[in-house]
């Protein structure tokens, strides 16, 4: 498995706008894509700090390039479109899980928060 960080900096009033606009735009074709396994979007909990991570989970390098193109461990991938949104270019790190220790299962994200 490879876990790629895609991470940005928001303009400050445009967090929520940009956040809406992975969930409905990307995430969906993310979901499409052969080798992808999974997402998790994140933000700041400061009030000063406007940045966004898209942490993804992929099958394989393979997965990745494919999706990314060959230029995958130093290129992020984003649209035109997002230029507006963002203060900075987004930048993009590569890891994988540890085998020192056990890979943590997700919550069941339907469930009641607080149940096993």
């Amino acid at each position: 498995m490879i876990v790629r960080i895609w991470e940005a900096q928001v303009a400050p009033r445009r967090v929520d706008e940009f956040c809406t606009r992975l969930c409905d735009e990307v995430l969906p074709v993310l979901r499409e894509t052969d080798g992808f396994e999974g997402a998790e979007l994140l933000r700041s909990v400061t009030e000063l700090d406007h940045r966004v991570l898209l942490v993804t989970h992929w099958r394989d390098e393979a997965a990745v390039r494919a999706y990314a193109g060959p230029m995958w461990r130093i290129r992020p991938v984003w649209a035109e479109g997002e230029f507006g949104y963002l203060e900075h270019p987004p930048t993009v790190s590569h890891f994988r899980p540890t085998p020192l220790l056990p890979e943590v299962p997700q919550r069941d994200r339907t469930a009641p928060v607080g149940s096993p």
